[in-house]
């Protein structure tokens, strides 16, 4: 009797591993896409103009932190990087975000002055890949956008030696008041290590998720005067 119970037991132990592995092993992890479709057809010839499309579609979407993006760089040996930054606005020029001009990612474009974005929308189905040379903003601009950020957020950007190491939090909070009482309700002005920076693209990849993985990805290059070619890739 001990051993039938033994054997059952052990029966609906490797029941148990086998679909507990089913559920949560990553490479069964499965995701059918075909919501929409991307042609030649039904793309703008510009790129911008494209993006313009699938950034109001997005909106509309009411997709969470649909600024969200993820933008790598690398330093001038190669050394890459990559986090998720916010949008904060784009024009026929290119793509624009803020930041810290002494962090991390602004040390290797100060080295390297190029970038990758990606922003993936998950509701959408859509990817958009963006390669393209990093310049910075006016001051003008960056002061600009500064003024329209939060008391607390303009603080921030004056405490925070970004990607440096600190000795504690209570450290960056301490400082943060100190700066609160010497500035109490009158103007924050824009520190100087801290603004925005100009993303002109050179590529512009926009991805749509397709039944099978046979996905439609158009990669747009931008030419020297100013006009795209539009490619089909193999997904």
């Amino acid at each position: 009797m001990d051993g039938l119970l033994t054997k059952a037991t052990n029966f609906y132990f490797l029941l148990f591993n086998f679909y507990f592995y089913q559920m949560n092993s990553i490479d069964m992890i499965r995701k059918e896409y075909g919501s929409s479709r991307l042609s030649e057809e039904n793309a703008h010839e510009d790129a911008m103009q494209q993006f313009d499309m699938w950034w109001k579609e997005a909106l509309r979407s009411e997709i969470e932190d649909v600024n969200a993006m993820t933008l790598a760089t690398a330093s001038a040996d190669g050394l890459p990087s990559a986090r998720i930054v916010l949008l904060k606005g784009y024009h026929v020029k290119g793509f624009h975000f803020f930041t810290n001009y002494k962090s991390f990612k602004g040390q290797q474009l100060e080295e390297n002055p190029r970038a990758c974005m990606v922003f993936f929308w998950k509701v959408l189905e859509r990817q958009v890949r963006i390669t393209g040379l990093v310049e910075k903003l006016s001051e003008k601009d960056s002061d600009a956008y500064f003024k329209t950020r939060p008391a607390g957020s303009r603080i921030g950007a004056w405490v925070s030696p970004q990607s440096e190491v600190i000795e504690s939090g209570k450290w960056l909070t301490d400082k943060a008041a100190a700066l609160e009482e010497k500035y109490g309700n009158s103007e924050i002005p824009r520190p100087p290590h801290w603004g925005g920076y100009l993303v002109r693209p050179v590529t512009i990849e926009f991805w749509q998720g397709r039944p099978n993985r046979l996905h439609d990805r158009l990669l747009y290059t931008v030419q020297d005067d100013g006009k795209w070619v539009v490619e089909r890739l193999a997904p």
